[in-house]
């Protein structure tokens, strides 16, 4: 069941256009919203069904013919499956008619976004739509599981000493990670200078341990992030989680996995 009440809804741009994916996307993301660019819209639908209460922003100036996408939405809104996704708009069109149907006769939740009112306005609209749809949930922040794939670790200095680990889950608010050597560190622990690790991007924080739990690959370290993190570590930590979640719903939909 797809609990966004509690985890927020996913957000999608199907077909985004080269403004969507250079910048909004990224103003998005940085206001912890869960988003994904996809580029399948034949593969879209079963994705929807298995997040039914997403939220999907279509670019209709490309792939298909007008009527068509209308077709699209038309079946997407009426099929059982998917009726409570919330779809929106996207054009550069300047078209009163075209607007009016969509708003007026298919009754679009989401909203008919002009993308020629520009990136900052374009981007305004965006979020207050979000927001109204409640697309965080009562989550705060994403956060991403890390692939086994990549390399994932930090390190810090303690009493003198250099400890390193690897990270099990992040978000710009802290992360869940394991020490490679053992460790007894009790809550309220300061951790000052971490360097991480992520996808070979290094981002410095500092942070305090939270708590531990067990489970069976060790002593899991639940470490917060300062409040004062800087712009530069938290725009690199979003964009890890934003393309880490994007890769693992390629996969879903079968695509292949560039980032």
């Amino acid at each position: 069941m797809d609990n966004s009440a509690n985890f927020g809804k996913k957000v999608f741009f199907l077909y985004p256009h080269s403004v969507i994916q250079e910048d909004l996307v990224d103003h998005i993301v940085q206001n912890e919203f869960e988003v994904y660019l996809i580029s399948n819209h034949n593969r879209l639908p079963s994705i929807l069904k298995k997040f039914p209460n997403s939220i999907l922003f279509i670019n209709i100036d490309t792939r298909l013919k007008e009527s068509e996408w209308e077709q699209y939405v038309r079946r997407i809104m009426n099929d059982p499956a998917t009726k409570d996704v919330q779809i929106g708009i996207l054009t550069y069109t300047e078209d009163k008619e075209l607007a009016k149907k969509y708003l007026m006769d298919i009754m679009v939740p989401g909203g008919y976004i002009q993308l020629k009112l520009g990136l900052k306005e374009s981007t305004k609209i965006i979020l207050k739509t979000l927001i109204a749809n409640e697309a965080r949930g009562k989550r705060r922040f994403v956060r991403a599981i890390c692939p086994t794939n990549t390399v994932n670790e930090f390190n810090v200095g303690i009493h003198e000493k250099m400890y390193s680990g690897y990270i099990k889950d992040i978000s710009s608010a802290g992360m869940a990670c394991y020490f490679y050597d053992t460790v007894d560190l009790p809550p309220k622990t300061v951790l000052e200078r971490m360097q991480l690790k992520l996808r070979r991007r290094i981002v410095m924080v500092n942070g305090i341990i939270a708590g531990t739990r067990q489970d069976k690959d060790g002593i899991i370290y639940v470490i917060l992030f300062s409040s004062y993190v800087s712009a530069d570590a938290k725009q690199k930590i979003t964009s890890f989680v934003h393309k880490t979640l994007q890769s693992d719903m390629d996969r879903l939909l079968g695509e292949p996995d560039t980032r």
